[in-house]
């Protein structure tokens, strides 16, 4: 939507925020079945612009309410848009899937790369831990699982599960944290390689991962690598 006004409106782009944000308060929302405003405040928003009530437009006062007017429609359109545009991209990965108390379902946990770069934890490919027996259902994808005593500190109801996952793992190979992460640790060195940039001659790894295979190694800088797991260099030395 922010890139759509500032392609509409160019330059002065910034000058259209307060109607940008006038119209997605007051757009309904099929999460909440009602516009953020309506949740906030229990009523609809009233405004003398009545674009939202068909047959009952009623336009009067100064100039700049006709102009807010047209703003507004115009970037309600961008919303409607935008919203189409995302829904596109998240309906070709969606899977309906229901449950019922007593199944049994895994969880998704994310292993963070034991190799800090910029002071941030590099992600890789997920994995899955179970199965969970479903205990009860909180909502129409919401489920609470009976989890053992290693994951106490896991809150127990999760929007997301998958049936029978290729990614399997066992949790107590895991150190799962509270926030479904894990750390993983380089394992092996398949292949190195430089890369010249306009300065300097970059030394970079192939790295394994634990419980991870060999096409999900990533690359890595080799001073890293040496000075958090030194003893991956010890049989080259």
């Amino acid at each position: 939507m922010l890139r759509a006004c500032a392609i509409q409106y160019g330059t002065s782009w910034d000058k259209s925020l307060p109607y940008a944000e006038f119209s997605y308060n007051n757009s309904y929302q099929a999460s909440i079945k009602m516009s953020p405003f309506q949740a906030l405040y229990g009523r609809r928003c009233r405004t003398p612009l009545h674009w939202d009530q068909p047959g009952e437009k009623q336009l009067f006062g100064p100039e700049i309410i006709e102009d807010a007017e047209r703003q507004v429609r115009m970037i309600w359109e961008n919303l409607r848009i935008a919203q189409t545009r995302q829904k596109s991209y998240a309906d070709n990965r969606r899977r309906d899937l229901e449950f019922a108390v007593g199944d049994y379902v895994y969880l998704k946990v994310s292993p963070i790369r034991g190799l800090h770069r910029f002071k941030v934890k590099g992600k890789l490919a997920p994995r899955y831990i179970g199965p969970f027996k479903i205990i009860d259902r909180k909502g129409e994808v919401a489920y609470q699982l009976e989890l053992p005593d290693r994951l106490s500190g896991v809150h127990d109801v999760f929007h997301k599960c998958l049936r029978v996952p290729e990614e399997q793992l066992r949790e107590d190979e895991l150190n799962v944290q509270d926030d479904l992460t894990y750390t993983e640790y380089p394992v092996q060195i398949l292949e190195t390689a430089e890369r010249t940039t306009r300065n300097r001659v970059i030394k970079m790894c192939k790295v394994k991962w634990s419980h991870h295979t060999a096409e999900e190694a990533t690359w890595e800088r080799e001073d890293d690598l040496r000075a958090d797991y030194s003893e991956l260099f010890a049989s080259q030395s």
